[in-house]
């Protein structure tokens, strides 16, 4: 009679489910505090930010941005003949970039002698997590396994007309024109790309805003920014995906738009509207963890129902950036080690959308902060009176300061223009260390820069302003 091979038995502190962003600080900052840790990761370390989203998107847009700005280079006095996009430079560069940070990051991980297990993980028990033939037991489980695209119903992607962002990384050519269906960071940012590589852009987007979770005012100047590079924008638009047709190398949507009905085509079409947990075939059934509308839930600690499991990321829904399941995954590491950790707050995290111009925001915006009963204020300084912004030919945007008129104290901020995404650092921070509108107007910003701007808002939301 045969005998099947013995199963491997290893035992841990902590075993991580998915090496994303908020998988890998799980993990690293638990051996930091004396535990052994496990991270298992179906692809490579880094996860979606590192290999799909946020990195290799950010290399496209900053040779889009550049390609843009040299275009506009003889203002500047700067003569540049015959400019064009080796497409396949880019391509080749994203991949260096990647690769570089992927290696950088298994090396840190293996420094903190965590063992990488690159396999599809399935949960046996709260306490046992079975990968690759071997059953590893862990005294705690953190679920890090992040998001994936989410599908329009009736208008699932196909891979070839109908794309996700996974697909459009893929493709190995610069579409004439693209129909981007969802306005969110994910939609403006590619939508930005391909306006200033040359595709013909319609950006479709069923809220009145674009960006639609920041500030109108921030969507509605994006939007403005967008059209004037040749993007057709269209808000309070409703896709009906069982009339979208594919023929002749082409894609037909119908959309609901300004009482009326639009046929629109292009080559591809890019599913933009949203993600989703991945958390199917996880043996969460094996364990007390409870999931609604998707989401793994857990408490403040990053508990589950059940005891010994953690979840953190996009695996529990609300804001789904790679530096919120950082911050998840480091409380998480502290909790289970018995560390009493502040407890985050997301009014304190900064988001950017890093399309042209950068839009950037951190708390509250004005009207959600009176929905909350506060007496909340706003003043905003425009980029075109900013010396930085006007050397670098960079005028279009504001910062925007939202603060309580009772106390002073600042409730949000919200920037968009040239390197918005640097600029929101310091409300983030007034925002931590709970500054005032005043204290943020009352430090010196130099001369001259763009962060006078946040400056300047602040200033005038304290009424310390010697320009009005």
């Amino acid at each position: 009679m045969a005998t099947s091979a013995r199963q491997v038995v290893d035992e841990f502190d902590l075993v991580v489910v998915g090496g994303g962003n908020g998988g890998y600080t799980a993990a690293i900052r638990a051996t930091q505090l004396g535990l052994t840790a496990a991270l298992i990761e179906r692809d490579k370390v880094g996860g979606t930010c590192l290999h799909r989203g946020c990195i290799p998107t950010k290399a496209w847009l900053e040779s889009s941005g550049f390609l843009e700005r040299v275009r506009r280079a003889s203002a500047l006095g700067v003569r540049v003949d015959n400019i064009s996009l080796d497409y396949p430079t880019v391509i080749a560069r994203q991949k260096q970039v990647v690769e570089t940070l992927h290696k950088g990051l298994r090396s840190t991980i293996l420094k903190h002698k965590i063992e990488i297990i690159e396999g599809e993980a399935k949960l046996l028990s709260p306490a046992q997590v079975a990968v690759n033939g071997r059953t590893l037991t862990a005294k705690n489980v953190i679920i890090a396994t992040g998001s994936r695209p989410k599908d329009i119903p009736g208008m699932e992607v196909d891979g070839e007309r109908i794309l996700n962002s996974d697909h459009l990384l893929q493709l190995e050519r610069i579409p004439k024109s693209i129909l981007v269906v969802g306005a969110g960071a994910v939609g403006a940012e590619f939508a930005s790309f391909y306006t200033d590589v040359g595709s013909e852009v319609t950006l479709i987007e069923m809220m009145p805003t674009i960006v639609p979770l920041e500030d109108a005012a921030l969507g509605q100047t994006l939007a403005k920014s967008l059209a004037a590079r040749g993007v057709n924008v269209l808000t309070s638009a409703r896709v009906l995906p069982d009339k979208t047709r594919s023929y002749d190398g082409m894609v037909e949507l119908t959309v609901e738009h300004e009482n009326k009905s639009k046929t629109l085509k292009a080559e591809v079409v890019l599913s933009a509207v949203g993600r989703e947990a991945v958390i199917d075939n996880l043996g969460l059934d094996k364990t007390a963890v409870k999931v609604e509308r998707g989401w793994v839930q857990v408490d403040d600690r990053y508990r589950t129902a059940g005891a010994s499991v953690y979840a953190v990321g996009d695996a529990i829904g609300g804001l789904l950036l790679a530096h919120v399941a950082s911050a998840e995954g480091f409380l998480a590491a502290e909790a289970i080690a018995g560390k009493q950790a502040e407890k985050l707050d997301y009014n304190r995290v900064p988001r950017v959308t890093y399309s042209h111009p950068q839009v950037a925001s951190v708390g509250m915006t004005e009207q959600r902060a009176k929905a909350a009963g506060l007496n909340a204020k706003s003043q905003r300084y425009s980029f075109r009176n900013n010396a930085m912004a006007l050397i670098e030919d960079e005028p279009d945007g504001f910062a925007k300061v939202v603060y309580d008129a009772d106390s002073g104290d600042l409730l949000g901020a919200h920037i968009i223009g040239n390197h918005a995404g640097e600029l929101i650092s310091e409300a983030a921070l007034a925002r931590f260390i709970e500054a005032s509108a005043w204290e943020i107007g009352s430090s010196i910003h130099p001369h001259p820069s763009l962060s006078e701007a946040l400056g300047e808002a602040a200033q005038l939301s304290a009424g310390i302003s010697i320009y009005w």
